[in-house]
């Protein structure tokens, strides 16, 4: 169910229409933009790259998996999820999409109650999770 909603909300934001009339944002908008979907790039493949054999689409870890505390992962504990928000706010400022902007704030509330359901499973199978769980923010670091 998960990976399913998670691929529709994803496809739903590709394929978003522009919908209303066209901002009128100075060009540092829309760069800005684009630097931030760079950025949420990058963190998505280091991110995927460090969790290794331990990657996977659902929020049960695989039974061979490991706790990662390293990399962007010392920052925030679900930085896969935190690197699609920042690509997707920044594909929304890049393109001017109120449409994505919405999709954005969804994919936000969605990554948020996955890695709820995640975290139990995380706790259940590393008992240092729990320790990890109270020294690093959930998906924004710093912050939440």
């Amino acid at each position: 169910m998960w990976v399913a909603a998670q691929a529709v909300l994803l496809l739903l934001f590709a394929f978003a229409p522009r919908i209303g009339p066209p901002w009128s944002s100075p060009d540092i908008v829309q760069f800005a933009g684009w630097a931030l979907a760079a950025l949420g790039t990058v963190l998505l493949a280091s991110s995927a790259l460090k969790l290794g054999r331990s990657l996977t689409p659902f929020p049960r870890p695989l039974p061979e998996a490991e706790l990662v505390t390293t990399g962007a992962y010392r920052l925030v504990r679900h930085p896969i999820y935190c690197a699609v928000i920042i690509g997707a706010l920044g594909l929304s400022l890049a393109t001017e999409s109120w449409l994505r902007l919405g999709l954005t704030a969804s994919l936000f509330v969605f990554f948020d109650m996955k890695a709820r359901r995640e975290e139990i499973w995380l706790q259940e199978k590393f008992p240092a999770y729990e320790a990890y769980k109270a020294r690093v923010k959930k998906l924004i670091p710093w912050i939440y």
